[in-house]
């Protein structure tokens, strides 16, 4: 990956591959082995607890929605911060979330992620 955009864009790509086979070698392509990601509701350390993480949002969630960019990415050193929404295809997101990835040689190393709207309980 280079730039911010591109980290983004690959990033939400992963989310929305709902295939195993494909999700686990795009997370290997963008991901270090021993990456860690978490957010408030989740967390996972490597590529096996991640793709168990994503696989298992999926399952939740989709295909009723999908998760697209809802902002810029910006980067600063290592750093890329962007906005993220997760909604119904071509409506407006039902959550929204802003992710701070940092890199080592071009990978995703960690995330840490932020929840900025969440639906209220029913």
């Amino acid at each position: 990956m280079t730039g911010p955009l591109e980290v983004a864009q690959g990033y939400i790509a992963l989310w929305n591959t709902t295939d195993a086979a494909t999700r686990r070698a795009v997370l290997g392509r963008l991901w270090t082995p021993d990456a860690r990601y978490r957010d408030p509701m989740m967390q996972g350390r490597g590529l096996d607890e991640i793709d168990a993480m994503i696989a298992a949002m999926q399952a939740k969630y989709m295909p009723a929605l999908e998760f697209t960019l809802v902002s810029t990415p910006d980067g600063h050193g290592p750093y890329v911060r962007f906005s993220w929404g997760l909604g119904p295809a071509g409506a407006g997101p039902v959550a929204i979330g802003t992710d701070v990835v940092r890199l080592e040689d071009g990978r995703i190393a960690e995330v840490t992620g932020f929840l900025d709207l969440v639906p209220a309980a029913a």
